[in-house]
């Protein structure tokens, strides 16, 4: 039987379309990165189904985590939380985190639109949650330093460190403004002075990159896969407690929150600060996890803040006392202030269904949900997240390096403050006779790694004892390198 003469056109025909039609399946706007940001973000956005968009803004703690879960809820984040035991098996090395992170993006980049998540991890005097990683002095002596440069510095060797094991995201700095010694966490705390925070938050362009000059005011800011995205805390007032009682109200008319407080934030801002935390505290009794009127009106409006503001630690619980007293009421209250990505580290599932609800029968309207998930995507796009999203081995040998070591070793002796020098200053303690032949070290934190690193130093509170990481004993043995060791440890 003779063929149609125009068979074999219209079978060429209908191949190139079904090639055409492929090459559409595959190609999409928001994979292509020469594309503008908000085309990219517009463009995934309009694919999402509102499941989707939830699960974008959950981050949840490793322990609770697997690439399933991640697939099938979409979980848009996750961390491993400070003092939680969220590590891989204790003193693992740099690969096992690696491997660790990248199960966990396998599961991400699995699902129908392959968005990748966000591994976060606290790094708030180095990478300090990790064996062997080089610890720096915390905020309060660096802030004796009054060395905005180094301080930048100590961020870029905080970034190589976390990036060696394959995470792109830390909680911090802290740039809180100590108002109250008596608060246990004054340690975390550059200065009370505001101008002293404000100059140290140089730290952030250290561990996301320098911001190019044309870029816009609040725009986030990182660059590539040697920073990590950084994140101000906690918004604000946390510093200010009454009676430097931790996660307590601040009370202060609105001109000394803003002039006390809130300097850092600007200075953070403007250097492209990819996320701000919101802080447990209160400001004159309003739950700051609830205060709509500074999170969206002052940070995200007046400010300009285009990066995502993201829970504490159930954070949202503790808007009611008991916290999770109301969870119902949390949500809303928390999502309507403008919190973009909410900290449930376990009980994900509850707030999934309760954050559903509400939009589904309009509590919450998906405009707050659009909101949020448009600055969580930014940060992402911004970080190069879709571009890179697996780590490598590349940056192993950063985890402790020598190099590192003696930037804090340079740290630790810029930042020792001398009290007083002996009772008349024509017979100063200080310095000591060179024919000392010894010098003895005593009490109990002499010998004791543990407490002279402090908190935040493989777990929460610390820990004490020397072998919990790897380090230098005793401190006072960076000041006074010309003496004998009869009773000192050695470098």
């Amino acid at each position: 039987m003779a063929r149609n003469p125009n068979f074999h056109f219209l079978t060429g025909l209908l191949l190139l379309c079904c090639l055409a039609a492929m090459a559409d399946a595959k190609y999409a706007k928001y994979k292509d990165s020469k594309l503008p940001l908000n085309v990219r973000i517009n463009d995934l956005l309009s694919q999402m189904t509102l499941e989707e968009k939830v699960g974008q803004m959950v981050l949840i703690d490793r322990i609770v985590a697997s690439a399933e879960v991640l697939k099938k809820y979409f979980i848009g984040s996750v961390l491993s939380g400070g003092g939680q035991g969220s590590v891989p098996p204790k003193k693992a090395s740099a690969e096992t985190w690696i491997n660790m992170v990248n199960y966990f993006q396998n599961g991400s980049l699995s699902t129908r639109l392959g968005i990748p998540m966000l591994y976060g991890i606290d790094a708030v005097h180095g990478h300090n949650s990790v064996y062997k990683a080089t610890i720096f002095p915390h905020n309060i002596g660096l802030g004796a330093t009054r060395e905005p440069e180094l301080v930048k510095r100590i961020g870029a060797a905080t970034a190589l460190e976390v990036r060696a094991t394959g995470i792109p995201y830390v909680f911090a700095p802290c740039i809180a403004v100590c108002r109250d010694p008596r608060w246990g966490r004054c340690y975390e705390s550059y200065s009370e002075d505001p101008k002293v925070v404000q100059a140290m938050t140089e730290i952030i362009p250290g561990l996301q990159g320098d911001i190019p000059s044309n870029s816009h005011k609040g725009v986030p800011f990182v660059a590539g896969i040697k920073k990590v995205a950084a994140c101000a805390k906690h918004f604000v007032g946390d510093g200010g407690t009454m009676e430097g009682i931790n996660q307590n109200n601040t009370v202060i008319n609105r001109h000394g929150l803003l002039s006390i407080h809130m300097p850092g934030y600007y200075n953070s801002i403007i250097k492209g600060v990819a996320t701000v935390m919101v802080s447990y505290s209160s400001w004159n009794g309003k739950k700051m996890h609830a205060n709509r009127d500074l999170v969206t009106g002052f940070l995200k409006d007046t400010l300009r803040f285009r990066g995502f503001v993201v829970s504490d630690w159930e954070g949202i619980d503790r808007i009611t006392s008991p916290p999770h007293a109301d969870y119902s009421h949390s949500i809303e209250a928390g999502l309507n202030a403008g919190i973009d990505m909410i900290m449930v580290p376990f009980k994900y599932k509850e707030f999934i269904d309760g954050l559903t609800s509400k939009v589904i029968n309009n509590i919450i309207p998906i405009s707050r949900i659009d909101d949020a998930v448009k600055r969580i995507l930014r940060v992402k796009f911004v970080m190069g997240l879709f571009e890179n999203p697996l780590a490598d081995l590349s940056l192993v040998n950063q985890l402790g390096s020598q190099e590192h070591r003696e930037l804090a070793k340079e740290a630790v002796r810029k930042s020792l403050v001398l009290l007083k020098n002996g009772e008349s200053a024509d017979e100063p303690l200080l310095p000591l006779p060179k024919k000392a032949s010894k010098i003895l070290v005593a009490g109990t934190h002499a010998d004791n790694l543990g407490y002279q690193c402090g908190g935040w130093t493989i777990e929460l509170q610390g820990l004490s004892g020397n072998d919990l990481t790897e380090g230098i004993l005793p401190a006072l043995s960076l000041s006074v390198p010309n003496y004998p060791t009869h009773y000192l440890k050695d470098l």
